[in-house]
Formats: structure tokens, sequence, C-alpha cells
């Protein structure tokens, strides 16, 4: 990590006091600012909704009513982080629950200061942004969540809330837990999956055509068996998801 850039707030749930302590030493020596630490999941929710947070360092087994699996299920579904696991032993039994939370990194305790600062480096390198193209605009991200007004949603970018128009939105590209959200001229980055998006938005037009792709249906052109056409875009209609796609359409 370098220290040029603005500080990572890692928030640390970690039931073992001297554990939490050695692990909060490697992380302020690598520059970042140490919420928690947390012994339970009730507890780092709490500071999750009290600090800016960017990075989760979860035990597999805290105290309290949550296991660490649970625990950051609980947390991702209100701001979504990149998550790394630690844990004493390797159970493949919660190691098989912990993937299906998409961790970054699984660290096993006690962490030495390389393995943690690998570990950080590939969980925070999907937050680094890419070079921005001509075309389309570069995305803004958007971690906040979605508020909804009638017809139209509001997305924080700049400390200020952005409007709008679910009927602008011509479709939604996933990246494993990014969704761009393209409209008619600015797209925007979620830091949410496409099912957890489609779930915020509500938006009965939006309709799921691919595992990577949901489209307006309004904003379609034309469609054949394998693809569809939006705009100047092509997105691929897949096998799985055809038939809840033809039947959005009324036949006369």
């Amino acid at each position: 990590m370098t220290h040029s850039t603005p500080p990572l707030h890692v928030l640390v749930v970690e039931a073992e006091a001297s554990l939490a302590l050695d692990l909060t030493n490697l992380l302020v020596a690598e520059g970042c600012v140490v919420v928690g630490p947390a012994v339970s999941g009730p507890q780092a929710l709490a500071l999750l909704r009290q600090h800016p947070i960017d990075l989760l360092l979860c035990d597999t087994r805290p105290q309290g009513p949550w296991d660490g699996i649970e625990t950051a299920r609980r947390l991702a579904a209100e701001h979504p982080v990149p998550l790394i696991y630690l844990t004493a032993m390797v159970d493949w039994t919660t190691l098989h629950r912990a993937m299906t939370s998409a961790p970054a990194a699984y660290l096993a305790k006690p962490v030495g200061v390389a393995s943690l600062r690998a570990a950080i480096e590939v969980a925070i390198a999907g937050r680094r942004p890419a070079p921005a193209p001509t075309l389309p605009p570069a995305p803004i991200r958007s971690g906040e969540p979605i508020l909804r007004l009638d017809q139209h949603i509001f997305l924080k970018h700049n400390y200020r809330f952005v409007r709008l128009g679910l009927s602008d939105i011509v479709l939604l590209e996933a990246d494993n837990t990014v969704t761009t959200l393209v409209t008619t001229s600015p797209h925007y980055s979620l830091r949410l999956s496409l099912t957890a998006a489609l779930e915020r938005l509500r938006y009965p037009r939006l309709v799921r055509v691919h595992r990577s792709f949901a489209i307006n249906l309004h904003h379609v052109s034309t469609f054949s068996d394998t693809e569809a056409t939006l705009h100047d875009q092509t997105v691929p209609l897949s096998r799985q998801y055809k038939a809840n796609f033809l039947r959005q359409f009324q036949h006369s």
C-alpha cells in the first residue's frame, strides 16, 4: 500500500482481544484507519452505520448470534465493501459457505504482515479507477443506497444525490459485485450484484436476459434468438432467460 493515497478505513471483526490488537497494530503500521475492533456481528453492524468503511476483515467465528459469514452478509446488504475472512483453522464446510459471500481473500490466523499486505492489495484492486475512456463517459461510482421517488431514483455522487428517471436506464451490466447502470448519457457504477441492483431498482421494464445483463424493454430496437440491440449496444440473449424475455411481449 502507498501512503500517498487516502487511508483505507478497515472494519475489524475479531473476538479474541490479543489477535484483534495485533491485527490493529499491523493495519495502523500499513497506514490504515481501523474501525473497531468489533467482537460480534451486531456490534460490527452498528459501527458500519456510524463510520465510513472501505474494507471488512471478519473472523469466521465472532461472538454473538451471527457467525462470520452471516455477519458479512448482513453488512454487505447495507454497504457492500471488499471482504477478507480471518480463520484459525481450515474448515471445509465453513470455507464452502464463506465462498458464497465472494470474499477477496481468506487469511489464516495469526496474520503476518506479508500475507495481510497481499490480501489487502487483492481486495482493493477493484477500487482503483481504470483510465478514463473517451467513450463511453467514465462511470460514476456510487456505494450509497439507492433512493426511490415515484419513477425516479437518486444516486449519491460527489456529496450530492443525482436524480435519474428509471425510464432513462438503458441496461445494467454486471462484473462480479459491481453493476454498471448505463443510461442515455452518463454511466453509474454500483457496488451491487446484478440481482441486488434489480431488487433495489424494482422497475418492471428492466428484464434480465443474461447472467451479466438486464435490459430496459423500452430501449430495445431489435432482437434475435441470441441477442438484443439497444441504441448502439448489442447484448447477448441467453437461453436461460429467453423465455422470460419473450413473456414480456403481448401477442395480438
